[in-house]
């Protein structure tokens, strides 16, 4: 009878034989059932109630791109959590903000962060900003099969580009359907409301200050029209998470520099309560 690897304490030989560079591909190949796409929900009478995260957006500045996410997570009409983590470092020069069924989208980033970093050990490289952006469509195909029972994953896609010297934003549709977009981008169910702000917002020109207060902002007025998203809690000193990547790598702001941002909006609403508006030209 042959040992158990595990009982042993060696590495089965799937972990030593020469394979793809892919973690997906390798968890495909020996231990399928543990890929998210490939479990099967049980019947379930009724209506099903997960809680979900909502709304994150994204802008590009002169030295890189902003990534941020309000803390909401809602079940149906109730607040399931009022604090949870929406974005993630992906690798040193990337993030990822998640949208839709939140325990289905935090498994999805720590498998992608895996992916990047099983393809970083076997190849000695990292994986491009356009590879990445590949890679998670992959996955969230993978997952179409809960997403056509109502468990989508919409994420948000940024990083740095070393090759282009400049920030990129990928956006992502339930069947892995990508697309780059120039500016500024949202997703999430405020994400039409957050796109509006920073429509009127964005400049091609703005500094990191000026682009991690855009996002604040859209994120204000995303909760203000949408009740799935969180404006700054400043009672509970709960406040949106905001990321920043450059040449320098990913950089997530702390909450003393996040909540001067919330505050300086709050402010400012108390004279203007719809925000700021769009320069003249």
């Amino acid at each position: 009878m042959e040992a158990n690897p595990r009982s042993t304490g060696r590495l089965p030989a799937a972990f030593l034989t020469p394979g793809s560079s892919s973690f997906m591909d390798f968890l495909g190949e020996h231990s399928p059932d543990l890929l998210p796409g490939n479990r099967s929900l049980p019947p379930v009478q009724g209506a099903f109630e997960a809680p979900h995260g909502t709304t994150i957006v994204a802008t590009t500045f002169s030295g890189g791109v902003v990534l941020a996410g309000d803390r909401r997570a809602t079940m149906g009409n109730m607040i399931a959590q009022r604090d949870m983590q929406k974005v993630f470092p992906a690798d040193e020069y990337s993030a990822v903000g998640i949208a839709g069924t939140a325990g289905l989208a935090v498994e999805m980033v720590k498998l992608f962060q895996l992916e990047l970093e099983h393809f970083e050990k076997v190849e000695g490289v990292q994986l491009s900003l356009e590879g990445k952006a590949n890679r998670l469509s992959t996955m969230i195909r993978s997952n179409l099969g809960m997403a056509m029972q109502g468990l989508a994953v919409v994420p948000l896609f940024a990083g740095y580009d070393i090759d282009r010297d400049r920030g990129r934003i990928f956006s992502y549709d339930v069947t892995g359907g990508r697309s780059e977009e120039q500016g500024y981008a949202a997703t999430g169910s405020g994400s039409i409301f957050a796109r509006g702000a920073m429509k009127k917002l964005y400049r091609e020109d703005q500094t990191e200050q000026q682009a991690t207060t855009l996002v604040v902002q859209a994120l204000y007025d995303a909760a203000d029209d949408d009740s799935a998203t969180g404006g700054p809690d400043v009672a509970r000193r709960i406040y949106p998470i905001v990321t920043v990547i450059t040449d320098e790598g990913f950089r997530r702001l702390t909450e003393a520099e996040t909540s001067e941002i919330a505050r300086s909006i709050l402010e400012g609403r108390l004279a203007h309560p719809d925000g700021p508006r769009a320069a003249l030209l």
